[in-house]
């Protein structure tokens, strides 16, 4: 998505990606939540493209977990048309933490910094941010997105210029239906501002902080594509979105429509791919088989008369025939028999072996 605001002449990057992503497993048990595949790519090349769309060069990522994987993959970035620098942090150091250890790899010649949660999709204007950062000589500008429950959110507040007003904590009867979207402009001297060598956490410290002080916060309101990809619900929603263009990305790797099959992809003339669904390399799908809604990962084998519905299935496993899986998450080289039923959010580590015999599993994750 090309920005239509400000101009990113000047402006960095950082990205947050050392989340272990507890909430995905066990998709994320080897792989990082923002290198899971995303219709196609790992996630981070998603948020990658819209901010190299956004004229933003510099690129920063602070990562943790599993951080080799990042570099390499990434390398200097040179792929996406960015300079682009993995830093690691030597401990967990919370949003704020990480956005001032990584932030410390910046040229001081950068004098705002814009920042973001490694795991959100989101089809905000990212140039628009820019501008009204800088119209509103802001100190820091928090994009809010307007969400039709805020009860499941802190929520945060504006006046009638956008300037925040507070931050507040999940309640039942939420002032505003604002809430925080993870992704910020800050002026450089607010972060080096941050304590260093410590956990801080950016919503909690920071932004009260600031407010105490008689800063200016600003929010950039808007109501766009937003989506926290922390669950497998979500996870899957946000990859057939991608797929059919509901979110937005330059970096899909084929065109927009129902389905997107990558390289070695086979389905049977009887069977069927809809609603977004994302094949991996090498998937075969048998006869009179049915793929809904859901993500299957590199060389995974689905029988003959399998309906899969909102799931993932990872790389490798095998689903025997005549077999249901809806809501479910089921992990690398996982073998189920035939006629088997996985409902309502069961999850299947990887290695697993479910025999034949119409065995029923079903879980709340």
């Amino acid at each position: 998505m090309t920005s239509t605001g400000g101009t990113a002449e000047g402006t960095a990057a950082v990205v947050l990606v050392g989340g272990q992503g507890s909430r995905l497993r066990p998709l994320t048990s080897s792989t990082p939540k923002p290198m899971l595949p995303t219709a196609g790519v790992p996630f981070i090349g998603h948020l990658l493209s819209r901010i190299a769309a956004a004229g933003i060069r510099r690129v920063v990522l602070g990562t943790s977990y599993r951080a080799e994987v990042f570099a390499d993959y990434l390398g200097d970035g040179s792929a996406f048309g960015l300079d682009l620098e993995c830093v690691p942090e030597p401990e967990p150091l919370g949003t704020g933490g990480g956005i001032r250890h990584a932030a410390a790899a910046l040229d001081p010649a950068f004098e705002e910094v814009m920042v973001f949660n490694g795991d959100i999709l989101s089809g905000v204007d990212l140039g628009a941010v820019l501008a009204e950062h800088r119209a509103a000589d802001a100190d820091a500008t928090l994009h809010l997105v307007r969400v039709p429950d805020p009860t499941a959110f802190g929520c945060v507040p504006t006046d009638a210029s956008g300037r925040v007003e507070a931050f507040l904590e999940k309640t039942l009867n939420p002032p505003t239906d604002q809430v925080n979207a993870g992704c910020y402009v800050f002026r450089r001297a607010v972060i080096d501002a941050i304590p260093e060598g410590r956990p801080v956490s950016v919503e909690r410290e920071t932004f009260p902080g600031l407010l105490r002080e008689g800063r200016r916060l600003q929010g950039h309101v808007e109501s766009s594509y937003w989506l926290d990809l922390g669950t497998p619900a979500a996870f899957v929603r946000g990859c057939a979105d991608l797929v059919q263009g509901i979110a937005p990305t330059s970096a899909l790797p084929g065109p927009i429509g129902t389905s997107l099959l990558l390289d070695g992809a086979k389905t049977a003339a009887t069977a069927s791919v809809s609603d977004g669904t994302t094949l991996g390399r090498d998937v075969v799908v048998g006869d009179g088989s049915r793929v809904i809604g859901s993500v299957v990962m590199d060389g995974a084998r689905i029988g003959d008369n399998v309906v899969v519905t909102r799931s993932v299935i990872g790389p490798r496993a095998v689903i025997g025939d005549e077999t249901v899986v809806s809501d479910a998450v089921v992990g690398d080289d996982v073998t189920i028999g035939a006629n088997c039923e996985l409902r309502e959010g069961v999850r299947l580590w990887p290695g697993l072996s479910i025999p034949d015999g119409g065995l029923r599993f079903s879980g709340s994750g």
